[in-house]
């Protein structure tokens, strides 16, 4: 039995080792950029499930018991929402971004506000909030469109549709 060489670690990830052999009928290419917008997606959710989950522990006011239980049954959606979404990063063989640091620089919402907004605001920014993951999960509807990516596409439909109906019982809650 014959000893292999072994390199010595460099930190870097070899992206290519992984999916050297991977066809599962999506290019290289497509599955890089389905991959780098799902990182998005993932990013976006995940600030998203912070900032609500925030917002339940700190509501306070005449509809605490109201929002407190809308905000709960919010988060823990969300919080089922990221496991799929990084599985599916995993599933066209790259890595899932998993840290603050990485989650910050990728996401197109604002961190929760350090000081808690009053009740009324705090549904304001979920309702936004909701809005722009919708717009960053319908941005890579054309790309996996092209790649032919049906997964993908069902992935972002149902994160569609939440997000989409969440934001508007939001907002009916802000009309006079």
């Amino acid at each position: 039995m014959s000893k292999k060489k072994t390199d010595k670690p460099t930190g870097k990830v070899d992206k290519t080792a992984a999916t050297a052999g991977m066809n599962i009928g999506i290019s290289a290419e497509d599955r890089a950029a389905i991959s780098q917008g799902l990182g998005h997606l993932l990013a976006d959710t995940y600030t998203l499930y912070l900032t609500t989950h925030n917002f339940h522990w700190n509501v306070t006011g005449p509809m605490f018991n109201s929002l407190h239980a809308m905000f709960m049954v919010q988060y823990t959606e969300l919080w089922n929402a990221v496991d799929p979404i990084a599985e599916r990063i995993r599933s066209l063989g790259h890595v899932a971004p998993g840290s603050y640091a990485q989650f910050g620089q990728l996401s197109s919402l604002p961190d929760a506000p350090a000081v808690p907004p009053k009740a009324m605001e705090m549904v304001r920014v979920l309702a936004q909030g909701h809005e722009a993951v919708a717009r960053t999960a319908r941005s890579l509807l054309p790309l996996v469109d092209k790649a032919s990516d049906e997964p993908t596409t069902d992935l972002l439909v149902q994160r569609l549709t939440v997000h989409e109906q969440a934001a508007w019982m939001l907002r009916a809650m802000l009309e006079d």
